[in-house]
């Protein structure tokens, strides 16, 4: 082994191991949601390390922090600033999820750009290392929630006055976080100085594992989209109420689960229901209220409109059939994405250049790359996940690909930034 690669192997393991020491659960897990006080140490975290490898860091109007190399960022305030090539990803995380989504792509952005400082390496025009702000919506239900508001496709008006489980609004939220809520929002001059945004992240899947690759290109990402059902009956006595005389809204639940079960088998997509909240949530009650969040995505954007059509129709025949009412809300909606197919070929040929053979895949999964992708050119690499397990403890990424990850994002930096 190199004295190199055992530098790079020391980096890794002492950078991505001091965030993973930010949000750990006791059962393993980690949950870093935004603007919450693992939220903050992530970003003290993320100064802390853009600083040790000379990186200026500042903080957009939506949230977003930005390590430039070199800084400050050169040309900002001229009159014809020089376009920027940005990389990074996200530090926030599920509630009990795992540490590599969105923390691999910032540590691998912070080292990429270590090694091409540390051979000698000289930019061209600015490079940024950027840590999303509330890329998962785990707490306020809106994902990729900071690239979307500094590209301006979410209105803060929208979203300011939303709450978590806890009624803590957003605004609220980001006060507490020294976040000032009426200058909360897009930031259109530094958008436009985008040439291009490459995002690399552990893969959600087991494609690059079935493949026997390392490092993989995304080709697109699936439409995807969140809906809140509210199922209304009445609450009554567990003990004494009469089946018949029952209006009992976990009977639409169950119904909800079978139909987004049902469509998506038919549809060839996916549909979770994975978060419900019952009221009174008593073991001896008839529950009064059901509250269920859908999750669904499909290759198309129409094929994710009929799954959704025939949910909605599915519930409401369970709804009649038990007396309940049935609302279906959306709460987010992301179209399909189809990355930059010439700064997607140029990487292609970089990591060729190095050796690899990075195969092509899609993705179902949501990333901040495709919230930029309307505006700027984007491109996103896959690191191999042995175990295809992702938003829980189980996701992993072998050290050795990871160090061929940074490898990678470095020669991708080089090729965009520095000649």
């Amino acid at each position: 082994m190199s004295a190199s690669t055992d530098r790079l192997r020391e980096e890794f393991e002492g950078c991505f191991g001091r965030l993973a020491e930010v949000g750990r659960d006791p059962d393993g897990g980690w949950t870093r949601l935004a603007w919450t006080e693992e939220d903050r140490l992530a970003r003290a975290w993320f100064e802390a390390e853009a600083s040790a490898r000379g990186l200026t860091v500042e903080r957009d109007p939506a949230g977003n922090l930005w390590a430039w190399w070199p800084g400050p960022d050169p040309g900002a305030d001229g009159e014809d600033p020089e376009p920027v090539v940005a990389v990074g990803s996200h530090l926030d995380t599920v509630r009990g999820g795992g540490a590599y989504d969105g923390a691999l792509g910032v540590v691998s952005g912070l080292l990429a750009v270590g090694e091409l400082v540390e051979r000698g390496v000289e930019p061209r025009r600015p490079v940024a290392v950027v840590a999303f702000a509330d890329e998962e919506g785990g707490r306020f239900g809106v994902p990729t929630f900071g690239s979307r508001v500094l590209a301006g496709a979410l209105d803060p008006a929208d979203l300011l006055e939303r709450v978590d489980e806890d009624g803590i609004s957003v605004s609220e939220a980001l006060a507490v976080a020294g976040i000032d809520p009426a200058g909360f929002g897009p930031d259109p001059a530094r958008m436009g100085r985008l040439a291009a945004f490459v995002e690399l992240h552990v893969e959600q899947g087991k494609g690059l594992v079935d493949l026997g690759q390392p490092v993989g290109l995304a080709t697109g990402m699936w439409p995807h989209g969140r809906w809140r059902l509210t199922l209304t009956g009445e609450a009554n006595h567990a003990g004494t109420t009469r089946l018949a005389d029952r209006h009992d809204p976990m009977l639409g639940l169950a119904a909800a689960i079978l139909a987004a079960r049902a469509a998506a088998t038919e549809l060839d997509a996916v549909a979770t229901i994975g978060r419900v909240e019952v009221d009174p949530n008593s073991s001896n009650s008839v529950p009064g209220q059901v509250a269920a969040w859908l999750d669904a995505r499909a290759e198309q954007d129409q094929t994710l409109d009929w799954l959704v059509t025939a949910f909605q129709t599915a519930v409401e025949e369970a709804a009649g059939r038990n007396s309940l009412t049935a609302e279906l809300t959306p709460e987010s909606r992301s179209p399909g994405v189809a990355f930059d197919p010439d700064l997607t070929a140029r990487l292609y040929g970089c990591l060729r250049a190095t050796g690899l053979e990075p195969a092509a895949l899609p993705t179902a999964a949501g990333h901040d790359a495709g919230a930029l992708a309307a505006a700027v050119p984007t491109a996103m690499l896959f690191v191999r996940n042995p175990t295809g397990t992702s938003h829980s403890p189980s996701e992993s990424a072998p050290l050795d690909d990871c160090l061929t990850g940074v490898r990678a994002l470095a020669t991708v930096i080089e090729d965009l930034a520095c000649r």
